[in-house]
């Protein structure tokens, strides 16, 4: 059984759209609720690296694309989450999973303001000091 097929298998229902570009660069979504579990088991059972993740404002939400690469194969599977409270974005922090997402979950809070839950350490990282709370560069108005 390929990874595809894994993926599929375990987490059945919980995909809400798949999408293969290519070969080898496969997009699915699941509900921000169901990231924690993907990114474990991507990354823990699958053997999968996590290689970044992205963040974007989008007219009805705010989405994160967490991207991991099956190095054996030249695979990519980026999984595809939409934040829809954007007054009040909040999803589970994957740093527990490992720490490598430590800075690319500070860099995400600090430019859209998604509250990453369960973050140890979500303090600024890109931004100056003095830049104002409530407002964020990669957001259309500026604020929450």
């Amino acid at each position: 059984m390929d990874i595809k097929d894994k993926i599929r298998e375990k987490l059945g229902a919980k995909i809400i759209n798949w999408q293969e570009n290519s070969p080898r660069r496969i997009y699915f979504e699941v509900k921000k609720e169901d990231i924690f579990e993907t990114a474990k088991f991507l990354f823990k059972d699958l053997g999968l690296r996590f290689s970044i993740a992205s963040g974007m404002e989008n007219p009805a939400s705010l989405e994160i694309l967490y991207h991991f690469s099956n190095d054996n194969t030249g695979e990519f599977y980026s999984v595809r989450v939409h934040i829809e409270d954007k007054k009040n974005p909040a999803i589970d922090s994957i740093t527990p999973i490992f720490v490598g997402a430590e800075w690319i979950e500070r860099e995400i809070w600090e430019m859209l303001g998604i509250n990453f839950i369960g973050h140890p350490n979500l303090k600024r990282l890109l931004l100056a000091e003095d830049w104002p709370q409530g407002q964020y560069p990669l957001r259309h108005n500026h604020e929450s």
